[in-house]
This record gives C-alpha cells, sequence and structure tokens, in this order.
C-alpha cells in the first residue's frame, strides 16, 4: 500500500502584539529562541525529522527576517520534489490581508490543489515542543475523521487564551469553545481544562469543503473560531492526546511539553526552562535534532578582562562567537555574536545576537534584542521605575529593550 501523500502548511501570519517590541521589526516565528534558534525552526524540524518534506509556510505581517531564514536554512533536496517554501498573502481575494487561519487557507488552496495530497496537517509557527507528527497522522488516518485536533492540558486560570475541546471516552470531540472566558474544567481534574495546541490534521476534501465559502457567504475566518466547531457538529473531529507522542531519544520526564510563547513572560520563562538542571526541553537529542541558520562564526571564549579579572559562567548558554571577557554571567542565554566586558554581570537574562555589554554594566531579568551596546556601568532590571521610563516591562517584571536601541 503506497504511503499517503501529506502536505504541511504551517501557519505564521499573525502579529505577535503580545510579544512587543520583540515583534517591532520581525514576525513572531522569526524570533530569536534558545540562542541559536527562530521560533519557526522547532515546528519545521518535527515534520523535518518525521519524514514530511513538502512544507508551505503562509506569512504576512513583517515577514522579511522570516522570509530570509527560511531561504537560508530550510532547502531539502530538489530532485524528490521536496521544499519549504514561504508564502506571501497572494490576495486572492482582493486588496487585504488574510482575516484570519481559515481564511488564509482558504486563499492558498490552489497549493492544496497543485499538491494533491490526501491529508494537510496545519499547524502553528510559534510554540516551542518536540513532536513526532506521524503519530497523529497515523491515528487521524485510522479513525477516517475530517479533522483531528492535537490537545493537552493547560492550568484552568490560562485557558481562556486557548480553544477548549470536551471529548467523548472515543476522543470525539463534542464541543469546542475557542478561547471561552469561563472555560470548563477537564472531566477528573477541575484545576486544568483540554486546549488544542492549534496542530491540525485534516482529510484533504473536508479542509476544503470547510473553507470554500457556499454562496454570497464570506466563508469562515478562523480555523479555532469557525472551522473546528463547524466540523464537530458535523460529527467529524476527533482529539489527539498529546501526551502520549514520543520522539526517539526522549527522556519521561520531557514528554508532554509544549509551550505557547506568545507572551513575553511565557517567552522568557520557555528560554529559562532550558537552563534548568534537568530541562524539561532538552536541545541536546541527537536523535531528533532542532535545525537551524549556523554562521560560520568561531568558538565561544571565556577569558580574562584587561585588568585580569576572571571571566565566570554559571548554568548558560553559550553560542558560537559570544565572548566572556572578564564578565559574570549567571543563568542566562548568550546569543551568537555577544560581547560581555569586564566586569559585567548579566543575570537571569537573554541577550540576542551582536549585544555588546561595557564595562561593569549590571543586567538582571532582562531580554536585550539585537544589536544593542549596553555602556559600561549602565543598569537595567535593578529600578522598575526608571526601567518603566525607559523601556517595556511584562507584566511579571521582565526589562525589555527593543532592537537597535541607543542607551545613554
Amino acid at each position: 500500500m503506497a504511503a499517503p501523500r501529506i502536505l504541511v502548511v504551517v501557519l505564521a501570519g499573525g502579529e505577535g502584539r503580545r510579544l512587543a517590541p520583540l515583534t517591532t521589526d520581525r514576525a513572531k516565528p522569526a524570533v530569536p529562541f534558545g540562542g541559536s534558534y527562530r521560533i519557526i525552526d522547532f515546528v519545521l524540524s518535527n515534520f523535518a525529522n518525521a519524514g514530511y518534506l513538502k512544507i508551505v509556510v503562509l506569512t504576512q505581517y513583517k515577514s522579511h527576517s522570516l522570509d530570509r531564514h527560511i531561504s537560508q536554512t530550510w532547502r531539502f533536496s530538489t530532485l524528490l520534489g521536496n521544499y519549504v517554501t514561504p508564502v506571501p498573502a497572494q490576495m486572492r481575494r482582493g486588496p487585504q490581508w488574510f482575516s484570519g487561519s481559515a481564511d488564509a487557507v482558504y486563499q492558498n488552496l490552489n497549493l492544496i490543489s497543485d499538491e494533491k495530497p490526501d491529508y494537510v496537517c496545519v499547524f502553528g509557527a510559534d510554540h516551542i515542543y518536540h513532536m513526532d507528527p506521524r503519530q497523529m497522522v497515523a491515528e487521524h488516518i485510522e479513525s477516517g475523521a475530517g479533522v483531528t485536533v492535537a490537545a493537552i492540558p493547560v492550568p484552568i486560570d490560562e485557558a481562556p487564551s486557548f480553544g477548549i475541546i470536551h471529548a467523548d471516552a472515543d476522543n470525539r470531540i463534542v464541543e469546542f469553545l475557542e478561547k471561552p472566558q469561563d472555560p470548563p474544567p477537564m472531566p477528573g481534574d477541575p484545576t486544568k481544562s483540554l486546549a488544542s495546541m492549534g496542530n491540525y490534521v485534516f482529510t484533504t476534501q473536508a479542509l476544503v469543503d470547510v473553507v470554500t465559502p457556499l454562496g454570497d457567504d464570506s466563508g469562515p475566518t478562523d480555523i479555532g473560531g469557525d472551522v473546528i466547531p463547524a466540523l464537530t457538529r458535523a460529527g467529524v473531529a476527533r482529539m489527539y492526546d498529546f501526551s502520549k507522542n514520543t520522539i526517539p531519544g526522549q527522556a519521561d520526564h520531557e514528554r508532554g511539553y509544549w509551550r505557547d510563547v506568545g507572551s513575553l513572560d511565557a517567552y522568557y520563562e520557555a528560554n529559562m526552562d532550558l537552563l534548568a538542571p534537568v530541562p524539561p526541553f532538552s536541545l541536546y537529542n541527537k536523535e531528533w535534532p532542532v535545525y537551524s541558520l549556523q554562521l560560520p562564526l568561531p568558538p565561544a571564549k571565556l577569558g580574562h578582562g584587561w585588568g585580569g579579572e576572571d571571566a565566570r559562567v554559571v548554568n548558560s548558554l553559550l553560542c558560537a562567537g559570544s565572548i566572556v571577557s572578564g564578565g559574570i554571567v549567571d543563568r542566562s542565554i548568550l546569543s551568537p555574536d555577544v560581547f560581555v566586558d569586564s566586569s559585567a554581570v548579566v543575570t537571569e537574562s537573554i541577550l540576542f545576537p551582536g549585544v555588546t555589554v561595557g564595562h561593569g554594566a549590571k543586567l538582571h531579568r532582562c531580554v536585550i534584542d539585537k544589536n544593542v551596546v549596553v555602556p559600561p556601568g549602565y543598569q537595567i532590571g535593578f529600578d522598575p521605575v526608571a526601567d518603566a521610563e525607559r523601556f517595556t516591562i511584562s507584566d511579571r517584571g521582565i526589562v525589555v529593550v527593543e532592537k537597535d536601541r541607543l542607551l545613554t
């Protein structure tokens, strides 16, 4: 029996307002993560590792850096017709942006008709997780469903940010609530709700039918708000339990890890997860690697400062090209080409590529975007009142300095 034909559609067109100012000049999936990666690398790596190698990425807002990253990094052999290609908003319905995720799929139905897949994986581009999508596809095919929705428990106080699933004992979805203000709890656990991960496997005809407008109808706008409820009412929607998904080389404590990094605090905390003594999410699994652009940079360097100060780095990630010259770095992530000068102290912070921290400067619980030069003696993260006058501060007190900011 021939293997099913699979097309992957990655939705990467959201504005990412809650991640501003990190998204002031870039799309959310293009935001750096874990020092060496972009957020989109995680979903693309999952599909690459699974051997699903026909991938279109639907882009929209501020997509230049995302398009460039995909074109520089994600190149498959074309000999067998494999590809990862960004697809900008084509405005097939007139001079307007996509009005939502379902409309984005509808406006790109030509990509589906050209490829003629049996099944279409429609996945979001802004989550951090490992997943073998083949297991979800296999369960979808076996069930005969029109759509299968990946699901994971979330704390009930966070549930209003997600699509919430009520499924029966056979995993058939009987109710789907998009971002309910009063989310229902999971059966047997009043502290959690069962949330959609924004990852879907569709039988192709079911997807085409449900996103195509009828007559003068404007058609569905959003997958979570319109498409999944419609297929639920039709009785053809099923739930996939992400907690049972396994990948080669994965430790038991890593199973079920998934983070939506749509807010500054969620983004910061997911990065900090990488620094735990036993991380709940590993970047070091050689059997399921995360791929990204590897620039021709020299090794990271720890050295004495000009005055003979020792460099000290504790519980941190240092990427290629980074230099700590007599400074102190504790529980932080230094992206490629970062320089920390003598007597500088960087704690619980994330420094994007090209950041320079001057002599004696101090940073605490910060996210410093690309190419910022922190002057000698400068301090960020120690005076909330002063920081609020100059920078963006998250709900939990993380100070974010925007890209190319001139500090004086």
